[in-house]
């Protein structure tokens, strides 16, 4: 299947409610569209993880990570400008999302992709998707397509078949708090 054509049929399943498993600009991901409830639920049971944890949400745009977050502070657009790898953010306030995506204090995890799939998927989806490593909680994550386990694979209603055969590239994004007022915080670099 051709990139367009995967990128197509990933959307109408997110749009559907639909879980999809897909490759991110770090590992392979479990996503669903951001604002649909009971699929971000649906993702924490496949995960067997529980919802006091929140997951990220990925965008591929300046305007989508606008319309996720209530405040961008400056210091944000800064440090997404100079990343030189994928950089998640946790913001004070999330905005238009699920509301199980945000962590009890109302933050949210977001990361602006620049990997050509995920943002293209993103765009096509014109909305926040959920990103979580493609496991069940607790195990490791899977380095690439071969490593996703099989009961992760057959709970998903659609598995994007671009970039499986590429090396691993098992690195999680770095995680940074940054507030309304810009003071910050590394939480995994």
């Amino acid at each position: 299947m051709d990139f367009t054509n995967d990128i197509n049929q990933a959307v109408k399943v997110m749009r559907r409610g639909g879980i999809i498993i897909y490759p991110t600009d770090t590992i392979w991901g479990i996503g669903c569209d951001a604002r649909n409830s009971d699929a971000v639920k649906r993702v924490f049971e496949i995960k067997k993880r529980a919802d006091s944890k929140a997951l990220i949400t990925l965008v591929g745009s300046e305007a989508a990570l606008e319309r996720t977050v209530e405040n961008v502070p400056d210091v944000a657009w800064q440090l997404i400008e100079v990343a030189d790898r994928p950089t998640t953010i946790v913001y004070d306030h999330g905005s238009s999302v699920a509301p199980e995506l945000l962590a009890d204090d109302g933050s949210i995890a977001v990361r602006m992709t620049r990997e050509p799939f995920s943002a293209q998927l993103c765009e096509a989806m014109r909305g926040p998707i959920v990103s979580t490593s493609a496991n069940v909680s607790g195990q490791p994550s899977p380095a690439c397509f071969a490593d996703i386990p099989q009961e992760i694979l057959d709970q998903a209603d659609y598995v994007c078949a671009s970039r499986r055969d590429e090396a691993p590239q098992p690195n999680p994004s770095m995680i940074i708090k940054i507030s309304d007022s810009g003071v910050f915080k590394i939480l995994r670099s």
